[in-house]
């Protein structure tokens, strides 16, 4: 469009293929200024201070992932292009979230072509059925004290929810995670899992808990701590020091040694339990852990028993009839229940141990510090062995 300098002033429109081929040269015009910028700065002569290399593929990278099919979503993505190792932690509920999502068959699939693929969960009963969906090579195991979830895959992505909606049943509307591409994360990430790993029951035995109502899980017995070579050393009277260095091979103590043996060590073949302390076994403490054992698995057998009262006169019957001791429990100053055992004869099996630790572990299993129920155990040694547990129900 042409205008003139006339009053009033008058406009002009060229022909069309003027107009046309002015177009074109503006649009060359501006296509010589991109490419001549783009060729700047791929020589880096120019805008290096203000444009940057993109980063490297090395970087750590983050993202929140917001509500649990979109969470799914993504855990189905890099469990389709896993190629080594998946582990999840799924707490309580989280079996039941996979099962409902498309994540599920990816994580089958991957376990289906060589991936190794573990689980870590806490098994619930409303929803153990869920893991018969899992592949059958995928490993299961249990942990009490685990409630999170999540996913790692191949030492380089990692899922972690950072809340979750209270109502397992739900939609996930506010179910919020933390996706982490960094190895160095995953790696720390890693040996944690692993070490509750090592720690956890296996699905097989855990889960008779909820088909069997059995608690079968290993028992695991803390014997005692420091150096037992130094204390074998104490036992079998040996002065000199463990060489630290190689010494000078000596034929004749060679063929000695297998036919010798210490009159310390044929006193330990004799000593029966009592030698056992001399090694830092205190049988005192064993017989008071596998006693724990057996009260959670007995309050275990009793926990649809809702009554505080009811559920004592149940433990207490119990134990009478399977004659363990005495047992009494009174209200006064506070409710609590008394354990009385008669003194051990030397060098017998202390086993009011066990009767006691049935009593604990009976105790604390109905009765954890969440519970709102404190018990205070108490011994004393007279004439007899008593041991008070009182229970505060006010609290």
């Amino acid at each position: 469009m042409t205008t003139t300098a006339d009053r009033p002033m008058r406009f002009s429109s060229p022909p069309l293929d003027q107009a046309v081929t002015h177009l074109i040269e503006i649009r060359k015009e501006q296509l010589n200024r991109i490419e001549q910028g783009l060729g700047d700065i791929q020589s880096g002569s120019k805008y290096s201070s203000v444009v940057e290399k993109s980063t490297s593929d090395d970087e750590p990278k983050f993202a929140v992932l917001k509500e649990r099919v979109h969470i799914m979503k993504r855990m189905e993505k890099i469990s389709e292009g896993s190629k080594n190792d998946i582990v999840l932690t799924l707490g309580k509920f989280g079996i039941l979230h996979l099962c409902r999502s498309s994540a599920l068959q990816a994580v089958n699939e991957a376990a289906s072509r060589g991936v190794r693929v573990r689980v870590l969960s806490q098994l619930e009963r409303r929803t153990i059925r869920f893991y018969n969906d899992l592949h059958d090579s995928i490993e299961v195991r249990h942990s009490d004290d685990l409630d999170a979830q999540g996913a790692l895959v191949d030492n380089s992505e990692v899922i972690q929810y950072l809340s979750m909606e209270a109502n397992p049943v739900g939609r996930g509307k506010n179910d919020a995670a933390l996706m982490v591409e960094s190895e160095s994360f995953a790696e720390s990430q890693r040996n944690l899992l692993d070490t509750i790993w090592e720690d956890a029951v296996p699905y097989e035995t855990a889960s008779k808990r909820f088909t069997e109502e059995r608690i079968v899980d290993p028992l695991k017995l803390t014997i005692d701590s420091g150096s037992f070579l130094e204390k074998i050393r104490e036992v079998l009277q040996i002065s000199d020091d463990v060489p630290e260095v190689d010494t000078p091979f000596n034929p004749d103590a060679f063929l000695a040694s297998g036919l010798e043996i210490s009159d310390a060590r044929r006193s330990l073949e004799s000593g029966g339990i009592e030698a056992l302390s001399d090694f830092g076994i205190d049988i005192k403490s064993l017989l008071r852990q596998v006693g724990n054992r057996v009260g959670q698995e007995l309050s275990f057998s009793l926990r649809n028993i809702e009554g505080n009262i009811e559920f004592l006169n149940e433990m207490m019957d119990w134990w009478e009839y399977a004659g363990l001791g005495q047992l009494s429990y009174d209200i006064d100053p506070e409710f609590h229940i008394l354990v009385e055992h008669p003194p051990e004869k030397p060098g017998s099996l202390p086993i009011h141990s066990l009767d006691d630790g049935i009593i604990e572990g009976a105790l604390m299993s109905r009765y954890p510090d969440e519970s709102g129920v404190k018990v205070i155990r108490t011994t004393s040694q007279d004439s007899e062995i008593s041991v008070r547990y009182e229970i505060n129900f006010d609290n």
